[in-house]
């Protein structure tokens, strides 16, 4: 007898499975930040859980971050309070509804804004540990084991405009880059420790459901076999967003496929898919975030970012994800940053981000010429920013004064960020739409029981590539992971 063909577009109908090989109260799939995160808290609340993983070892993309989640409110965490900053949870609410743009889930930010102190202490009680230090300048990711740094557009425009700016990119005690390696081997030990049973190899195929799609289990694909797991309280989708699936993302998010390079590990959109299958709702499908990341040094902030028709595009001060969604969404491919001998300074993140000089010249005139761009675009540009830079202004784009500086002192230089060249980083924000609680949510925005979505699997506080800020992902995923896991062992609970 031939074994059934399953699909993570089609659900196993529960009269279809033919035994029962793992039997629990929670099944998770994905070993990430949030699938660790909400099989902590279901354990702990007395579930028992089972936690699929499809690669060999937890981490997912989450083990490629920085580690970084972004955090504020209640006054400021004792790090920011340290600093000399205080963090009004209005102020924290207000700039997570900005980062979330058009679409933002304002019960989402209420939630996270409102729980974030105690999120902060759940964090370190877990034995993240994180130093009394913050980073002034401006930078991307810390390279010592420092914590507190500016991860976002807070002081920038519009941003400054409806909160009052503070650092809220929280990055653990790990010298270097990579702390989200670090992040990913705390949470995984607090997953062993809490008895979780971990099945490492492990394909989700199908979610196995009544026919009025109510969530009983899901299929797992172990060593070529098909498994049948039954999850009492229900399914937790954590198996990360889309990238990695390039047909995906041509159909929903082709901008995206400009940025050559995609950030994640299989984030094959498997866990959008299965939630799908049963109802789901799949919301801002469109947008993800894209990054150069630009500066350090913080000087380069001063130059100036132009197209390939001379003009400029963006307050060059705002968050580097921003600047970079800009610059994806400009006609063409040549991206250059201006900058004079006063403002330049060689870009200190790493050769393999490809930013080197696309032209130099003793006046702004030969440097166009280089370039080879139309006549009198760059020269004017230029000469227009100089005028209202003499005065620290910007009227264009509102870049903040302590930023504006004119570009008069050659040699000047083009930095060249060409978008088909340079290494633009990229990753998919649309997912499963989900309330507060995690439970995914249908077209009509009613509760699937016994379903549960957390990290990119969902649609969470990041949606909206132009108001990204570092360390949200994170945040969003460990703090909504918890809520999902706490919410499906209370069901399994109630069902027993």
């Amino acid at each position: 007898m031939s074994q059934p063909t399953y699909s993570r577009t089609r659900p196993c109908r529960v009269n279809e499975v033919p035994r029962w090989d793992f039997e629990a109260d929670v099944c998770i799939v994905g070993f990430g930040a949030a699938g660790a995160s909400a099989a902590i808290e279901a354990a702990r609340a007395g579930a028992k859980v089972l936690l699929f993983e499809v690669s060999a070892a937890h981490g997912g993309t989450s083990a490629l971050s920085g580690g970084e989640i972004y955090m504020g409110g209640h006054g400021g965490t004792p790090i920011q309070r340290s600093a000399g900053f205080h963090d009004d949870t209005e102020d924290f609410y207000r700039y997570l509804l900005m980062a979330g743009g058009p679409n933002a889930d304002q019960a989402k930010c209420r939630a996270y804004a409102d729980g974030c102190a105690e999120h902060y202490q759940w964090l370190v009680a877990q034995g993240l540990q994180y130093k009394n230090s913050f980073i002034k300048e401006r930078i991307v990711e810390p390279l010592t084991d420092d914590c507190l740094l500016w991860s976002g557009s807070e002081e920038a425009y519009p941003f400054n405009l409806g909160a009052k700016p503070c650092p809220r990119g929280h990055t653990p005690q790990w010298m270097g880059m990579g702390g989200g390696k670090y992040l990913m081997d705390v949470l995984a030990g607090q997953v062993i420790k809490a008895g979780v049973q971990v099945q490492y190899e492990a394909r989700a195929v199908s979610l196995i459901a009544e026919s009025d799609n109510q969530v009983r289990g899901i299929v797992v694909r172990i060593d070529g076999i098909d498994r049948y797991a039954r999850a009492r309280g229900g399914v937790i989708l954590c198996a990360g967003g889309f990238i990695m699936n390039r047909d995906m993302v041509k159909r929903h998010a082709p901008m995206l496929l400009r940025a050559q390079y995609p950030l994640g590990t299989v984030d094959d959109g498997s866990g959008v898919q299965l939630g799908q299958s049963v109802g789901g709702a799949a919301i801002n499908m469109s947008e993800g975030f894209v990054t150069l990341p630009w500066y350090p040094p913080e000087r380069l902030i001063r130059g100036i970012f132009i197209n390939e028709r001379g003009q400029r595009f963006i307050n060059e001060d705002c968050y580097h994800g921003r600047v970079s969604h800009h610059c994806l969404q400009q006609g063409g491919n040549r991206i250059y940053v201006l900058l004079d001998k006063n403002s330049y300074a060689e870009p200190d993140f790493g050769a393999h981000f490809k930013i080197g000089i696309g032209a130099t010249g003793e006046t702004w005139a030969e440097v166009e010429r280089e370039l080879d761009l139309p006549l009198g675009a760059l020269t004017s540009t230029v000469a227009l920013y100089n005028q209202h830079a003499e005065r620290s202004e910007d009227p264009l784009y509102h870049k903040a004064s302590k930023w504006v500086q004119p570009l008069l002192e050659p040699p000047f230089v083009a930095l060249d960020c060409r978008i088909d060249h340079a290494l633009y980083t990229t990753f998919t924000m649309g997912g499963l739409d989900t309330a507060v609680s995690g439970e995914v949510l249908d077209e009509s925005r009613r509760c699937l029981p016994g379903l549960y979505a957390a990290g990119r699997s969902s649609c969470g506080l990041p949606r909206w590539g132009e108001g990204y800020s570092s360390g949200l992902s994170l945040a969003d995923a460990t703090y909504f992971g918890r809520q999902a896991g706490i919410a499906s062992a209370r069901r399994a609970a109630q069902l027993r």
